[in-house]
Parts: C-alpha cells; sequence; structure tokens
C-alpha cells in the first residue's frame, strides 16, 4: 500500500505544470496538408479531413511519420532521422498517390517482418506492402481489394478476427457521395448550420455499410455478408477501435458513428459478429440520444484489467466515457469521470497516454469545427480551436488543459491524431493533422522523471505484428492493461509498441502477454527505462 501510494504522489507531483510544444516545424514537419476550402466548404469530403501515422516502416527503432493528404499533395512519408528531426521520403518510397486520402491503419500482413500500410480514400483504397523497408508497393488490385464502385472509406483496422495467425482488415464506409448528386449548402434543412448555409449531410444522404476482408494467404476475400458485418445498415460510420471488450479471446469491432447510434461487432466465433452495442450500452449515451460520434479509443484507466471505450462527438454535446463493467457490459460514466464541462468542442483525433508516466493512462483529444463559416456568427464555438488535455487522477479525470503548455493551446482545426515515443526516451508525443496547415508535434518540454517501459512484441504462431496481443504489467503494487491494436483514433494509427508508465518503481515485476490464438507468456523482474522486443515462444 505504501509503495502504491508512493507511486501516485510522484505522479501527481510531474503532472502539476506539464508543458507540450508543437515542435513540428524544428522537426522539419513544414508542409500544409490540404483539406478541402478554408473559410468554406461546399461538400461534405471536404470536412472529415485524414487521418496520421506513426510506423516504423525500415525497422530501425524510430517510428516513422505518415500523413494522410486531400487533393493537391500526395500523402507523405517522413523517415525519423533520430534527434528529433524528420525528413520527407515519400516519393523516394513510391507514395506518389494524390486524391482523397481518409484514414490510415497498418500491419504486417503478409508476415514478412515490415509492417504494411493500408490508406483509406474516397474512391478506392490503397495497400501498400512494405518490400524490405526500401520502398512501398501498391498491390491493391493484386490482393483482391479493388472495390466494385467508389465509396467514402474512413475508418480502417488490421485485425485476426480468427486467430488463424493472418491479419484480417475491416474498413468502415461513411456514406454515399458523389460532387454531382449531392445538393448545394442550403438546399434543404440538411444544409444549414445556426441558420447559417453550411455544406449538405450527413443526414439526408444515402448510408453505406462497412466491410470486412478475410486474409486468405495475402489475398483478401470480402466476407462482409456472411460474417454478418454487412448487415448492418443506417450507420455513418467514421472511427474504428477493435479489441477483446468481452474477454472471451476474440477480436471485437467498435465504430463511432456520426448522427446514427454507434455499433460494437461481438465476435461470435466462426466468423461471425453480430452488433450488440445498444444491448451492451455504448450505442447512446447516458440519456439514450444518438451523438455525432467521430475519433475512439480504449483503455484499462482504472487499473481493472479491462478495456474501457472513449468516443469524441460534436459540439453541444459531451464526449463519452463508456466504463466497462465486466464482460463487454458498458455504462456511460461520462459526467461522474470527470468529464461533463467541455460541449463547445467538435472533437475528432483521441487516445490515451501516460504523459508523466505514473501508471494512470491520461487522454488527449485534439478539436476542430467542421463548418469554416462558424466563425461568423463570434461565439464561443470556433473552426479553429485549442485541444483538451485530461489528467488522469486514480480513475477520475481532470481538464488540464489551460495550463499544459502552448502546444495544447494553439488553436488548429485537427482531424487525425497518433501517438508515439518517437525519440525513445520514455516520452510520448503526439502528431496531429491538420485542415490546410502543417502538422503539429506534440512534445513534453521537460519529460516526468518517473519510470517506465515499452514493449515490441512479436508474433509467432500469432501474427507478427502480434496485433490483438493482451499484456499485463505489474509494477509497484498495482497492473495495467493494454492490447496491441492496428488503427484507432480517428482513422489513424500509433506506433505498435506498447507503453506503461511505471511511476517510481525501477522494474516491471511481471509481464503477462497473452497472445492471439490463446498463447500466454510471462517474463518477470524487466528493468524500467528501456524499450524491450519480446518474441513468442
Amino acid at each position: 500500500m505504501k509503495q502504491a501510494l508512493a507511486l501516485f504522489l510522484a505522479g501527481m507531483a510531474a503532472a502539476q505544470s506539464p508543458d507540450f510544444r508543437n515542435v513540428a516545424r524544428e522537426a522539419g514537419l513544414t508542409t500544409p496538408i490540404p483539406n478541402g476550402g478554408d473559410r468554406s466548404k461546399q461538400f461534405i469530403i471536404e470536412t472529415t479531413g485524414s487521418g496520421v501515422a506513426f510506423i516504423d516502416y525500415d525497422n530501425d527503432g524510430l517510428p516513422d511519420i505518415f500523413i494522410a493528404s486531400g487533393p493537391g499533395s500526395p500523402s507523405r512519408m517522413y523517415h525519423n532521422e533520430g534527434g528529433g528531426k524528420f525528413r520527407d521520403v515519400t516519393e523516394a518510397l513510391g507514395l506518389t498517390r494524390q486524391g482523397w486520402a481518409q484514414g490510415v491503419c497498418a500491419g504486417d500482413y503478409d508476415n514478412d517482418g515490415f509492417t504494411d500500410l493500408f490508406v483509406t480514400y474516397w474512391g478506392q483504397n490503397a495497400l501498400y506492402r512494405n518490400i524490405g523497408g526500401k520502398r512501398f508497393e501498391d498491390v491493391t488490385a493484386q490482393a483482391h481489394l479493388t472495390q466494385d464502385r467508389v465509396r467514402y472509406n474512413t475508418g480502417c483496422a488490421f485485425l485476426d478476427y480468427d486467430n488463424d495467425g493472418k491479419l484480417d482488415l475491416f474498413v468502415a464506409n461513411y456514406l454515399k457521395f458523389d460532387f454531382h448528386s449531392t445538393p448545394q449548402p442550403g438546399a434543404n434543412p440538411y444544409c444549414f448550420y445556426r441558420a447559417i448555409a453550411v455544406n449538405c449531410g450527413p443526414r439526408g444522404l444515402p448510408f453505406d455499410r462497412n466491410i470486412l476482408y478475410r486474409n486468405e494467404g495475402g489475398v483478401f476475400r470480402d466476407v462482409s455478408e456472411e460474417s454478418g458485418i454487412g448487415a448492418v445498415e443506417g450507420h455513418y460510420s467514421l472511427g474504428v477501435l477493435t479489441g477483446d471488450f468481452n474477454g472471451d479471446g476474440l477480436t471485437d469491432i467498435y465504430v463511432a458513428c456520426d448522427q446514427t447510434p454507434s455499433i460494437l461487432y461481438i465476435n461470435q466465433g466462426h466468423g461471425k459478429f453480430t452488433d450488440e452495442a445498444l444491448l451492451r450500452g455504448v450505442a447512446l449515451d447516458d440519456n439514450g440520444q444518438t451523438l455525432s460520434g467521430m475519433g475512439v479509443a480504449a483503455a484499462d484507466y482504472l487499473h481493472d484489467g479491462l478495456l474501457s471505450i472513449f468516443r469524441t462527438n460534436f459540439s453541444d454535446e459531451l464526449e463519452t466515457l463508456y466504463r466497462n463493467r465486466g464482460e463487454g457490459e458498458f455504462q456511460d460514466v461520462t459526467v461522474e469521470s470527470g468529464m461533463g464541462r467541455n460541449t463547445r468542442f467538435v472533437g475528432w483525433g483521441c487516445g490515451f497516454f501516460d504523459f508523466d508516466n505514473d501508471g494512470w493512462p491520461d487522454l488527449l483529444l485534439v478539436n476542430g469545427h467542421a463548418f469554416p463559416e462558424v466563425d461568423r456568427l463570434k461565439i464561443d464555438i470556433h473552426y479553429r480551436d485549442r485541444a483538451i488535455l485530461y489528467h488522469n487522477q486514480r480513475g477520475k479525470f481532470v481538464d488540464i488543459s489551460e495550463t499544459a503548455g502552448s502546444g495544447i493551446l494553439e488553436p488548429h482545426s485537427s482531424r487525425g491524431l497518433a501517438f508515439a515515443d518517437y525519440l525513445n526516451d520514455g516520452s510520448v508525443g503526439a502528431v496531429v493533422n491538420n485542415q490546410n496547415e502543417a502538422p503539429s508535434l506534440l512534445r513534453l518540454a521537460s519529460p516526468s522523471p518517473n519510470h517506465w517501459i515499452e514493449l515490441k512484441l512479436e508474433g509467432v504462431k500469432a501474427n507478427r505484428s502480434a496485433i490483438g496481443a493482451r499484456v499485463r504489467v505489474t509494477a509497484g503494487g498495482f497492473t495495467q492493461t493494454a492490447e496491441v491494436r492496428s488503427g484507432g483514433s480517428y482513422i489513424s494509427q500509433s506506433d505498435l509498441r506498447l507503453h506503461f508508465g511505471l511511476g517510481t518503481a525501477a522494474r516491471a515485476d511481471k509481464i503477462e502477454i497473452f497472445w492471439p490464438g490463446g498463447g500466454k507468456q510471462i517474463e518477470t523482474g524487466l528493468p524500467a527505462d528501456r524499450i524491450v522486443a519480446i518474441r513468442e515462444r
């Protein structure tokens, strides 16, 4: 008990005045990312923005940055040169395609030891196979992932839903859209915001269905209908989150939906899924209201071994925190957890990360209104807005944004958000995709003195990326739980390595790894303040 108390007090002291800075310019991230109009937006495709990823594509141990882009510029890959510097290697890697890029997710789908990249588009998606860390090859057609029509693809995630050691692929679809048939701003009641004519949708635009592809040895087969994924209708799907939410050893899929109930596809086994979001308490808010879900994240924020779900929403709505009560049954605890004050923000990317390494996952979300026209109202709702940083104080969240540094307070119209310890020094940073601006790269000016450990897992019987592996780390008197995940946040991809703050504990007493497929592995007495590679035995 004394050790746990000391851990808590040390974390509290370290988190009193975090100072996050935007170091993007110094890092070399200076190219603006186009995403439609900046003063007005005629079509909804201009509002949803695009994601961002941390991916160590060349296996040098330093997470690189991929930034999805709208038309007018290719999506960009920046190589991590070390020392906080990044170099644009887009053209050298063959990533020159342009268009309305949306989301990004990563995973080693062919188990060759190099992480591959999947990028969603309005139009046709792209699967980029990583060729030895030297270049990327567009293998969309060879992998049978070419779609039969134009789709508004958004969030995505690699997952091994059948535990056969090969990564399958889930792709969310927002709605059916084309430039010719979509009404103009102000054309109908769905094309106004606070009496201002704005782009139309999502209400009034046709729904589309989500897609599940099964990996059959480097070639994918659309199993949406036979799996039950395609049977779920009437949703505007955006952010995608995977996890074993009911603890049965099978990966489930949560989808944040805009102005429609969110979806929780529970994996029934034998290749079947059923939407149980309403039954399990994660479709609506505590008042039974449909919200405008965008970004989504999960964490064991209470140290109870269960993955709870957080979702960002639109202005005039609260964010949503669903506490996992066990066996995949959830309760909306937004207000009682301390998140009942922020209603003026339009939230997008989000994620749990332990910025002060006290062992309690904190929460960052980035914001920016969908409509640039809102600035004409001259109210407290803005097109460009600051981020929100919640400090986790033993399961209660305190908004410390206004004292968390200039990087948090800078106003942007942000969308994608991803996390990584990109300097390998134990301090987790974040990259943000801002509409029509250069990205932000957020980092603490003075990292916490607390201890930490990071785990890079490699599957053998399981998929090589270890996606879906659940890890329990016991140190300093309590146990933390996390899961290796593809996708998440708002259509983005964080580093596949797992980071754990250890507070004052100088070692991890026990690390338990539950590999996809049922294997279990235990490591003991690992020293803190290092990155540990663990291969499945």
